[in-house]
């Protein structure tokens, strides 16, 4: 039953990213399944009975440019030290894309794990130009991209030091 509402929850993710994060983090326990997650997942769903409405709004506007925000959470995961990332990419006022995932390896500071949260919004910006160019939106201004880590946006920004 765990297993099945699971996949449903991540399923409505799509389309209701303010769960995202809740049902990626109980999405990890589908093997070593507790009485508190099943109750944590239950409780996902009666929020999502009590906003019925909550969802994606696609904004009708001539403005046609990608910007995106990224953060990490440095060593978030209490059993495996990883950080978890997050980033949403909006289309104009228009939210396209996002995503929350535990990185897959051990990151060894703050900053090493802000610059894999950018490396990996880049990567999906790079997918939705193509996919955009290949719809037909030729007049696609340049992205922007938004971290709040300093150090990160320094490596990234330095053309010389690139491993």
């Amino acid at each position: 039953m765990y297993q099945r509402l699971m996949g449903r929850l991540l399923y409505l993710t799509n389309t209701q990213p303010d769960i995202s994060y809740a049902v990626q983090h109980l999405s990890q326990f589908m093997q070593k399944l507790k009485k508190s997650h099943y109750e944590a997942a239950l409780q996902i769903v009666r929020y999502i009975k009590k906003s019925p409405g909550q969802g994606i709004f696609l904004a009708v506007e001539n403005k046609v440019q990608l910007i995106a925000y990224c953060d990490s959470d440095s060593a978030t995961c209490p059993m495996t030290r990883r950080s978890i990332i997050g980033f949403c990419i909006k289309l104009g006022n228009s939210l396209v894309s996002w995503k929350s995932k535990k990185q897959s390896t051990v990151s060894r500071s703050s900053t090493e794990a802000e610059y894999r949260s950018m490396a990996s919004t880049v990567a999906e910006i790079v997918w939705l130009n193509g996919l955009l160019k290949d719809i037909c939106f030729d007049q696609i201004g340049p992205a922007l991209l938004f971290s709040d880590s300093q150090a990160a946006l320094q490596i990234a920004a330095n053309l010389v030091f690139h491993e």
